[in-house]
């Protein structure tokens, strides 16, 4: 077996290893001995993540280098570093409790709500640290839209939902909401489906036309970066798809960071896939070549369902 894994145990710093060759024989069903990245991270060793080089040559708009997370004694992200590309979908996939949510609501901060975490390293948003002492948090948070595993609207109008995120930062004029609320409306691709009934309860909604108003109002702020934690995991199939269909589109105008437990799913939507390990990133590059020409035998198992 032609492999591109080699000296795993110097392989302990935080920069990223490229490599562009892949397996070259047919893996099998594949034996726990033969994932050696796996088992280096079991044993709580942080080996160097395989990064293909389209990752590092994309312009980037998150960059993690050397981030931890604890949750009090618990260490639940070790040593993460990657970049995030502009104008791009990139799915987060792995195992539950892997740390796809927790980096991901690292990078909005929303972990800061939980007592007794820590963090150690840097996630810059465009360049600017968003752990800096100085940073506020809520302005932060302005720049990040945030779409949850389960749609969460508010006990309100379509409309107040939507524009919900402008009249807290002080937005009064009619015109100016009612515009912003068709635009994302629109751009959620939900706009006729409620054009007729927006001042009606947004709760009595489907949950697919939930989710759908939670996406609009997560972009009607023209956030920075979109994240979605699982957002379709309370979904049914017809709803799944609409979303699926919704984040290619509007991956034309926003950088959208995903997670994903759905590799089907990942295959689809994203354009970079990062394969997360027990709070390690493992394999990270354009998802064509993590799902068809991997360079480790742990992604290629993963993502065709052999482990995991």
């Amino acid at each position: 077996m032609t492999s591109s894994v080699e000296n795993m145990e110097s392989e302990t710093s935080n920069q990223p290893v490229v490599r562009s060759v892949a397996y070259q024989s047919n893996h099998g069903a594949g034996q726990v001995e033969d994932y050696q990245v796996i088992q280096a991270i079991r044993r709580g060793e942080t080996p160097n993540p395989t990064v293909h080089p389209e990752v590092l040559e994309a312009e980037s708009v998150i960059d993690i280098e050397g981030f931890n997370l604890w949750y009090t004694e618990t260490q639940a992200i070790h040593n993460v570093s990657m970049k995030v590309p502009r104008g791009a979908v990139t799915a987060l996939i792995g195992p539950s409790g892997c740390g796809k949510s927790t980096l991901l609501r690292s990078i909005n901060r929303m972990n800061d709500l939980v007592e007794g975490v820590r963090v150690e390293g840097s996630i810059c948003l465009n360049d600017s640290p968003i752990y800096a002492p100085s940073v506020d948090v809520i302005s932060l948070r302005k720049r990040l839209g945030m779409v949850f595993q389960k749609p969460n609207p508010f006990p309100m109008s379509i409309f107040e939902n939507v524009v919900y995120p402008l009249r807290i930062d002080g937005e009064k004029r009619k015109s100016v909401l009612e515009e912003a609320c068709e635009k994302s409306l629109r751009a959620a691709a939900i706009w006729d489906e409620v054009k007729d009934r927006l001042k009606k309860s947004a709760l009595g909604l489907s949950g697919g036309q939930q989710q759908r108003i939670c996406i609009a109002r997560a972009i009607v702020a023209d956030p920075e970066v979109l994240l979605l934690d699982e957002p379709c995991s309370a979904l049914d199939p017809v709803a799944t798809l609409k979303i699926e269909e919704l984040i290619s589109q509007i991956s034309e105008r926003y950088t959208v960071l995903i997670v994903t437990h759905n590799m089907q799913q990942a295959a689809r939507v994203s354009d970079y896939t990062s394969f997360m390990y027990l709070g390690r990133i493992v394999e990270y590059g354009p998802t064509a070549k993590l799902f068809q020409t991997p360079s480790l035998i742990e992604t290629e198992h993963y993502v065709s369902g052999r482990f995991g």
